[in-house]
């Protein structure tokens, strides 16, 4: 879901910042992001997060009605991915507008 009517837009953050404040979502949309592009199929993330079968339907559901997971059939499988385009958006938004202007919402750190 692309956020393009600007008067919605404070209506879909709040729905997806809802649908990642629940651990068990947050777990299941960082194991898709971690899996980038090729995705996973919802048996693969249910064995990945030893979640059972109902509860991680659910909770795709919930992140794919707020635009946050794709999914596609391949085959016998449905193959889930993180949206990356809508969590940037997210992103986006929650740094143009909360951050007041000059700050640096991402300070730079040494990584060892």
């Amino acid at each position: 879901m692309e956020i393009t009517d600007v008067d919605s837009l404070p209506e879909v953050i709040v729905g997806r910042l809802a649908a990642l404040a629940s651990g068990h979502r947050l777990a299941v949309f960082k194991a898709l992001v971690r899996a980038g592009n090729s995705g996973l199929s919802a048996g693969e993330i249910a064995r990945r997060l030893k979640m059972p079968p109902s509860s991680l339907s659910f909770n795709l559901a919930h992140l794919s009605n707020e635009g946050l997971v794709q999914s596609e059939r391949q085959g016998r499988s449905i193959i889930y991915r993180a949206d990356f385009s809508a969590m940037e958006s997210l992103v986006r938004y929650l740094f143009e507008e909360c951050c007041a202007e000059g700050c640096d919402p991402l300070p730079r750190t040494k990584r060892n």
